[in-house]
């Protein structure tokens, strides 16, 4: 039974009877449409209109594109459902994450380097503004992963960093800030077990959250269990297994019986619900990700993770094979139509706690585009600003290189690596040409080095004279973003002879700078002076060279061991 009038929904009388009514006159076929939320390859109204009509979904996620577009889109959904729709987006940086011209205010890790809560705040108070603006009602955010590990290619940037309390004070601050900015914008919490643990990217496999039933509860568990407390509305289970909850309650499981959370009765009912007490909504990460699907068959997958306790799925493979796998399920008793009509009631709730039958019947799930004007306005981009100079942080400078000045050194050799790297999460974008504009609007001359070329004679007959005829300073920026389907994050080089790697670095002054990764002196200790921006946002190409020509002081501090632990990364 569960308790609407109680945490995290608080129903009032009327928003507990339109739930009640509304579950009683659905059909079975309904309540399977209300389990999944779908998405789209296109925002044509026609492809739009023909799949909400054919599976009902209860909810919708959008990946970045254009407002108007979106707008659009939000009302074609919203119109050709007959009950109003959760539409989501991955609120996580800003709201970029759903319009590509909404602000791209930080990483969380950008967030954390400030060492201001008060910069969460504005993260999830901006996330709130443009997401409403464009008719989403569902942030898939705040990120609670933890950084446990520097090889890990997902995690990385997209966490508040190492340190629990850190995660959890951001992202209570996130979460304010949202608050602040819509009250009817529902958040989610991500992602359960606690993905940071493992080096693998659950895209492309089950991955594993090692520690031990103790060690989790003080870390990942404690935050679950503080954000849940304060009210969580829904919250996402990964493709990560938790061996040591799983043997705490049922010592002796088979390795083979070990069962990622998304398909996990222990993990979700047992754990999640049970020992935390988390009454709201509970969706899968993406199911298209092999984690979802590698431990057994797609259709007895989505089985498990609705019989287990999930009560949302996120995204089809094909529709109709999904929906006949729960079909089946509940033919078979697999599904029990307890687990339907409560999975159901919670996603009802959810709607109800956000007044959308109300706006539906008003005709207010979707603004008008005058809205669109907080996109990306200057005060969010002030407020960006602000954390971006907060932000950037001198990792090491050993060599005693800054402030760098075009009189001492007017000729910049620039090296991009990784710009046009894959990227997943709505946020990814290019610094080289912004760099180099900052870079000459202060004086300096800057050759950006040539990969067509490969600037040919310096490869095997130019030696260090050379070079110093060239260039005074070497900027090496690494733009190596985090996307999903990716096993490593690394600096990578030229493959004939590394040929764009600094191999004079003791002969001519060289800075590497990161905007996207914070572990780069593992592939490259010996540069003595090395910066982690940890965002690739304008914002933060524009005070990193305020600060490398002196005009501003560097005052962010790590949130997690830029040196990552190696010999030798921090002295020379």
């Amino acid at each position: 039974m569960i308790d609407l009038h109680g945490a995290p929904w608080y129903l009032i009388r009327e928003d507990d009877a339109w739930v009640a009514s509304t579950l009683a006159g659905m059909t079975q076929e309904e309540k399977i449409g209300q389990l999944f939320c779908l998405t789209s390859v296109d925002n044509k109204p026609e492809t739009l209109q023909q799949m909400v009509k054919k599976h009902q979904p209860g909810a919708w996620m959008h990946r970045a594109a254009p407002a108007k577009e979106l707008l659009e889109a939000n009302r074609v959904l919203q119109e050709g459902s007959r009950l109003p729709m959760l539409i989501a987006a991955n609120l996580e940086s800003g709201g970029n994450g759903v319009a590509v011209e909404g602000t791209h205010f930080g990483k969380q890790m950008e967030i954390a380097a400030t060492s201001d809560v008060t910069m969460a705040e504005r993260l999830g108070e901006v996330c709130g503004r443009e997401g409403t603006a464009l008719g989403c009602n569902w942030a898939f955010a705040p990120i609670v992963d933890i950084d446990n590990n520097w090889r890990n290619p997902i995690t990385n940037v997209r966490t508040y960093g190492s340190d629990a309390e850190t995660v959890l004070r951001m992202a209570n601050g996130y979460i304010r800030g949202m608050k602040v900015s819509c009250a009817d914008m529902a958040y989610c919490i991500k992602h359960f077990p606690g993905d940071g643990v493992d080096e693998r990217d659950q895209h492309l496999t089950p991955t594993v959250n090692s520690l031990s039933a103790d060690q989790w509860r003080q870390t990942y568990g404690h935050v679950y269990k503080a954000l849940i407390k304060g009210g969580a509305m829904a919250l996402m289970v990964g493709h990560i297994l938790q061996p040591a909850l799983v043997l705490e309650k049922h010592p002796g499981t088979a390795v083979q019986d070990m069962l990622p959370a998304s398909i996990s009765r222990v993990l979700m009912t047992e754990v999640l619900r049970g020992d935390l007490n988390y009454q709201g909504l509970i969706v899968t990460d993406a199911t298209p990700m092999l984690g979802f699907s590698a431990m057994r068959p797609r259709s007895e997958c989505l089985r498990l993770a609705i019989a287990g306790g999930a009560d949302m799925i996120l995204f089809t493979k094909d529709a109709e094979e999904d929906y006949a796998a729960i079909r089946e399920g509940l033919r078979t008793g697999e599904i029990t139509q307890g687990r339907l009509d409560e999975a159901v009631t919670r996603v009802l709730a959810a709607k109800a706690s956000l007044r959308l039958p109300q706006k539906k019947r008003r005709g207010e799930l979707v603004p008008s585009r005058e809205g669109l004007s907080v996109l990306s306005c200057p005060q969010h981009e002030a407020w960006a600003q602000a954390c971006a100079d907060a932000s950037v942080t001198l990792v090491k400078d050993t060599q005693q290189l800054l402030p760098v000045s075009p009189e001492r050194m007017p000729r910049v050799r620039l090296t991009i690596l990784g710009e046009h790297g894959s990227g997943a999460f709505g946020d990814n974008e290019t610094v080289g040409g912004r760099l180099k504009d900052e870079l000459e609007k202060r004086g300096f001359t800057v050759h950006v080095y040539d990969e067509a070329t490969l600037e040919q004679g310096e490869i095997f007959t130019d030696g260090v004279q050379a070079m110093k005829g060239k260039f005074d300073l070497s900027i090496i920026a690494a733009n190596v973003a985090t996307g999903s389907n990716n096993t490593t994050r690394r600096l990578e080089w030229i493959t004939l002879m590394a040929a764009n790697a600094p191999w004079y670095v003791r002969d001519i002054p060289t800075l590497l700078v990161s905007f996207a990764n914070p572990y780069h002196l593992v592939d490259a200790p010996y540069i003595s002076t090395y910066v982690n921006c940890y965002s690739n946002n304008r914002f933060c190409v524009s005070a990193l060279v305020n600060k490398l020509v002196g005009e501003s002081e560097f005052r962010g501090v790590s949130p997690v061991d830029p040196f990552a632990g190696i010999w030798g990364a921090k002295e020379l």
